[in-house]
């Protein structure tokens, strides 16, 4: 439930990006104060979620994003980059357990 809600909410800042032909600086900054809303809503951790828009909208801004005409497509594609390299970008391997049962706990969204 709160990752169908953080996906709609986040399909939503962007469908309203890609709306858009260029960006201003303020519409990047007003973007990612939504998605930061969304990630608190989803209980992503304040910190987290501040450090990871403040990044978003230093590299929007500092790579003059606004200045292309795919602005918004870039947005999207610096936010997908961040969140990978926020999650974990590598693929790590599952630890099993030498005697059966292997337990696993499952934690997030």
């Amino acid at each position: 439930m709160a990752f169908e809600n953080l996906s709609d909410k986040l399909s939503g800042v962007f469908k309203r990006l890609r709306s858009k032909g260029k960006l201003s600086e303020s519409d990047v900054k007003a973007a990612m104060r939504e998605v930061r809303l969304a990630l608190l809503e989803a209980d992503v951790n304040y910190k987290v979620a501040k450090d990871f828009t403040n990044t978003v909208t230093e590299k929007c801004i500092g790579a003059n994003v606004m200045e292309s005409l795919t602005a918004p497509q870039t947005v999207v594609k610096i936010v997908k980059e961040e969140l990978t390299a926020l999650m974990g970008s590598e693929q790590a391997r599952l630890k099993t357990a030498n005697k059966i049962p292997t337990v696993i706990m499952m934690c997030g969204l």
